[in-house]
């Protein structure tokens, strides 16, 4: 295997503190994922605005099925970002993945109606979401990498972050649709307020360019041979390696998409009301964000696979009844009774995936294979997983059709926990 030598600019630094690196390295995720979930949950609206028909299911389709192309360039967006960050340094592709993200959000703020500017108007959003999905790419495998280098230590408590500002995410972007559904009227956030979530995430890219300019690399990283090509490597003698990474990965992902599309989920099928569904995931996004790092810290001490086969037992067990009362007792209580499950559980298998994923790889091929591992698995399992959901819930014509797609991704996650087990002995 031919090396290249340390990557330069990376400079020779007292380490961190830990709360410094969290922050630095969470601030891009947290942009990431907050324009995922708002335009997620504002998709009906986006619907109306830039995919208009006489048939307002096939406009929400339209609207999902943007959603969802995005995350099939996310893939390209791993191989050439994760590459990158093998190479060159963490710091150059986590620069690089928060700067075209901002650019795809103020594209989607700027961006006049179809009423305005016709055929236009569809395809700068798609652009938008293209754009994204490739920075989104790369994001995951440079900031986790980056996090388990400089403290490998602390790598279960410290990765859990990584999920923990997904959940930050969720909770603000839930917090912002529950605030116009009270402060503004429907025609109102169909006009102009559902754009104010995008316009506000663009204040965290410039913040987060000049956060990430002044970081250092890890030393493990600087110290370690770096391979010419990376992806030659994980394709070649690496494959198993990345199928054991997607497998981690679809049940998590599955259930965070799952929790985006609660607010159509709710007031298209349910017929809910938009403050109860925001209500919901607003909950939702509270526990993601307090007991991710909590199971991170928990898993430090009992070990990470317990908490692993026990919430993938409990959701396999549990998910289908759970839908089951919701909609045989259709009310707010039952709904947010629900979410909050699903968020508990996914907390607390979240809180080891990234340590878990991280471990898999060396550190030549480590942002790389997460990265492609990561984005595999968002993109078939997450990114699509509202538009089959309501392909589901039309074809078999029963509300209980997603509780169906979570539990056939919690078995492969299973059987990825078991290969990964047999891998590290």
């Amino acid at each position: 295997m031919s090396h290249l030598s340390p990557a330069s600019p990376a400079r020779t630094a007292v380490k961190p503190s830990l709360t410094k690196t969290l922050f630095v390295t969470c601030v891009g995720n947290a942009l990431e994922w907050f324009d995922i979930a708002v335009y997620a949950f504002f998709a009906a609206y986006i619907a109306r605005a830039y995919f208009p028909t006489t048939d307002p299911t096939v406009s929400l389709l339209l609207a999902f099925g943007s959603f969802g192309v995005s995350f099939l360039i996310r893939p390209l967006g791993a191989v050439v970002l994760g590459a990158f960050a093998d190479r060159a340094g963490r710091k150059a592709s986590l620069l690089a993945s928060i700067g075209l993200m901002t650019l795809g959000s103020l594209i989607i703020v700027v961006t006049p109606s179809y009423a305005t500017i016709g055929m236009a108007a569809p395809l700068l959003i798609l652009l938008a979401r293209l754009i994204q999905g490739f920075s989104a790419g790369g994001e995951f495998g440079s900031s986790t990498a980056f996090l388990v280098e400089h403290f490998p230590e602390r790598k279960a408590y410290i990765a859990s972050w990584q999920f923990a500002t997904q959940g930050a995410s969720t909770l603000l972007a839930s917090a912002f649709g529950l605030g116009l559904s009270q402060w503004l009227s429907e025609s109102q956030i169909q006009d102009w307020g559902w754009r104010l979530p995008f316009a506000f995430g663009l204040l965290i890219g410039p913040v987060g360019l000049y956060i990430r300019r002044n970081i250092d690399e890890a030393e493990s990283f600087v110290k370690s041979d770096k391979t010419a090509s990376p992806l030659k490597t994980l394709f070649g003698t690496q494959k198993s390696l990345l199928c054991m990474a997607v497998g981690l990965m679809v049940v998590s992902t599955a259930v965070n998409y799952m929790l985006n599309y609660v607010p159509t989920y709710a007031t298209k099928t349910l017929h809910f009301s938009g403050q109860i569904a925001f209500t919901a995931t607003l909950l939702a996004g509270v526990i993601l964000t307090v007991a991710t790092p909590i199971m991170g810290l928990w898993a430090e001490r009992v070990g990470r696979l317990p908490l692993m086969w026990g919430s993938l037992i409990l959701l396999l067990v549990t998910i289908y009844p759970g839908f089951w009362l919701m909609t045989h007792y259709t009310t707010a209580f039952s709904l947010i009774a629900l979410v909050c499950w699903m968020a508990l559980l996914k907390s607390v298998y979240f809180s080891a995936v990234p340590s878990m994923m991280a471990d898999l790889f060396p550190v030549s091929t480590r942002a790389s294979g997460m990265a492609i591992g990561y984005n595999i698995a968002v993109t078939v399992f997450g990114g699509f997983a509202p538009f089959i959901c309501t392909l589901l819930i039309t074809a078999t014509g029963t509300s209980l059709a997603p509780s169906y797609y979570l539990m056939i991704v919690a078995l492969l996650s299973l059987w990825a926990l078991v290969k990964s087990q047999q891998n590290s002995r």
